[in-house]
C-alpha cells in the first residue's frame, strides 16, 4: 500500500481581510481521490470557505499541522510555525530582499526547510503560471472608481461614480460589476458634467493585472485613445460627455532611450534599463485617473515622481488628475508618491505634494492614492477559486517530489523546481544572490 503524503493548509491571519485559500474544498476532494494524499487544514473563523465546507469533502480540520510534510499558504508565515525539514509553498515576498521578511527566511534556513514561492513558478520563458494578478486588477479598479466618486463628491461634483462602493462592501464580484454597469448606463444616458469632459483613464501596463482592471473599466461606455494621440485628441475637442476614455501605456510609451537617435528596444530595456529615461509624465496632465498596473523594480526608472506632481499641483489651475490607483503598490517605487500602503477598509490616502505627506481621506492638495497591498483578498471567493484552479496541476508534482534527496535529484517538475528558493535550508543556485540579503539584515540588527 502506497504511503500517503500529508499536505497541510495554513489559515491566513495576516490581517482581518485575508480570507483566501490556496486550495478550495472541491479541488481538495478531487486531489485526494486521484493522489496518495491526505489534506489537513487549520480551523478559521474568517476564511471564505468554512471548516465545515472542508470537512464535507473529506479534509481533516486540525490546529496542529506539524505531521504534514508539505504546507500550503497564501501570505507570509510566522516564525514559530515552521517545522524542521518540511516544505512550504506560499508568497514569501523575499526575492527582492524585503527587510521585513528576512527573519522568516533565516528561520527557514535554521530549520532546514524547503521554500517554494508561487511567484516563481514559471515556464521556460519565465512567464508566471500561478498568480492572482487579474483579481488584483479587478479589485483595484473597483476601489479606484469608488475613490473617484468620493473625490468628486468632496469637490461638490455629483457623478455616477458616487454610487460605487468599496470592493469589500460588495457581496461578490458579480454584484460589483452590476453596480458599475449601472454607473455606465447613467453616463451613457445622462452624460457627465462638462467640467469633467473628457474623463480619461490611463493604464500603465497590459499584462494580467492591467487586463483585470480594464475588464472592470470596460463595463463603462468608453473609447480608447492611443497614447501618442492624447495631445491631438484634446486639441481637436472631439469628445463626448456620454462616454469615458482610456489609454493604455506600453513600455515604449513610458520610456525612451537616453541616446537621441536610438530606437526603443524592449529586450534592451529589460536588460539595460539604465540606458532609458522616463517620458510618461508628459501624458499625465491629460489624465483624470492613472492606474499603475505594471511590474517595477529599483533597476527601472520611476514613471511618476514626487517632483513632477509637486510642480503640477502648485500651478494656479487645478490639474485634471484626481486619483492614482497604484495596483502594483511598490512603496516609493514606479509611482513615487505611494509612500505608504492602505487596507481594504480604508483604501485611500491623499498625497500632500507640498509636505511629501500622506493624509487619510480625500482632502488635500494632491492626488488621492489607492494603495492596497493585498487587493485580491477583497474578492476572496473569486480569487480563491481562480488560484486553486491554476495551482491544481502542480500538486501531483509536489506529492511526487523527494525532499529528502539532493536538489538535483528531487524530481520536481521544471516549473516548480524554478520556484525553489531554499532546499533543505540552503539557497538553490538561482537564488544564491539572496544570501547577501541575509547578511545585510544581520548587520543592520542592533
Amino acid at each position: 500500500m502506497t504511503e500517503k503524503t500529508l499536505i497541510g493548509i495554513r489559515r491566513e491571519d495576516k490581517n482581518p481581510w485575508e480570507r483566501r485559500v490556496p486550495i478550495i474544498p472541491a479541488h481538495a476532494r478531487e486531489l485526494m481521490r486521484e493522489l496518495p494524499l491526505e489534506i489537513w487544514i487549520q480551523p478559521s473563523s474568517i476564511r471564505v470557505f468554512t471548516d465545515e465546507d472542508y470537512r464535507r469533502e473529506g479534509v481533516r480540520v486540525s490546529e496542529d499541522l506539524s505531521p504534514c510534510s508539505i504546507v500550503l499558504a497564501v501570505k507570509e508565515i510566522p516564525l514559530d510555525f515552521f517545522v524542521n525539514e518540511a516544505a512550504y509553498v506560499f508568497f514569501s515576498h523575499t526575492i527582492k530582499g524585503q527587510p521585513h521578511n528576512m527573519l522568516m527566511l533565516k528561520r527557514m534556513m535554521e530549520r532546514r526547510c524547503t521554500l517554494i514561492d508561487y511567484e516563481r513558478i514559471a515556464d521556460e520563458k519565465g512567464r508566471r503560471l500561478v498568480f492572482f494578478g487579474r483579481q488584483a486588477g479587478e479589485a483595484g479598479m473597483i476601489d479606484t472608481l469608488w475613490a473617484l466618486g468620493q473625490r468628486f463628491k468632496l469637490e461638490g461634483i455629483k457623478t455616477p461614480f458616487s454610487h460605487v462602493r468599496k470592493t469589500i462592501d460588495y457581496a461578490s464580484l458579480v454584484e460589483a460589476k452590476e453596480s458599475i454597469k449601472k454607473a455606465g448606463w447613467e453616463i451613457y444616458n445622462k452624460g457627465l458634467e462638462s467640467s469633467l469632459v473628457p474623463l480619461v483613464f490611463g493604464f500603465a501596463g497590459y499584462g494580467h493585472v492591467s487586463q483585470g482592471a480594464q475588464e472592470i473599466f470596460d463595463l463603462l461606455p468608453f473609447e480608447e485613445i492611443e497614447p501618442g494621440r492624447l495631445s491631438e485628441f484634446f486639441r481637436k475637442r472631439s469628445f463626448s460627455a456620454r462616454r469615458v476614455y482610456k489609454t493604455v501605456f506600453k513600455e515604449e510609451d513610458m520610456v525612451r532611450p537616453k541616446l537621441a537617435k536610438k530606437k526603443f528596444n524592449l529586450q534592451e530595456y529589460y536588460d539595460h534599463p539604465e540606458r532609458y529615461k522616463p517620458v510618461l509624465e508628459k501624458s499625465i496632465p491629460y489624465l483624470t485617473v492613472f492606474l499603475n498596473a505594471i511590474f517595477w523594480s529599483p533597476r527601472y526608472p520611476r514613471f511618476l515622481t514626487k517632483k513632477f506632481l509637486k510642480k503640477m499641483y502648485e500651478t494656479h489651475t487645478p490639474p485634471r488628475l484626481r486619483v492614482i490607483g497604484d495596483i502594483s503598490c511598490d512603496i516609493e517605487g514606479g509611482v513615487e508618491c505611494t509612500i505608504t500602503c492602505t487596507n481594504p477598509a480604508e483604501p485611500v490616502f491623499t498625497y500632500n505634494v507640498a509636505e511629501d505627506h500622506a493624509v487619510a481621506g480625500f482632502a488635500g492638495n494632491g492626488p488621492a492614492v489607492v494603495a492596497v497591498d493585498n487587493l485580491p483578498a477583497e474578492i476572496s471567493l473569486e480569487s480563491s477559486i481562480y488560484f486553486s484552479q491554476t495551482l491544481l496541476p502542480f500538486v501531483p508534482g509536489l506529492v511526487g517530489a523527494d525532499f529528502s534527496n539532493g536538489f538535483s535529484r528531487c524530481h520536481l517538475p521544471p516549473p516548480l523546481k524554478r520556484a525553489v528558493i531554499l532546499f533543505r535550508g540552503e539557497f538553490t543556485p538561482d537564488y544564491e544572490y539572496m544570501r547577501n540579503f541575509i547578511h545585510l539584515s544581520e548587520r543592520s540588527q542592533p
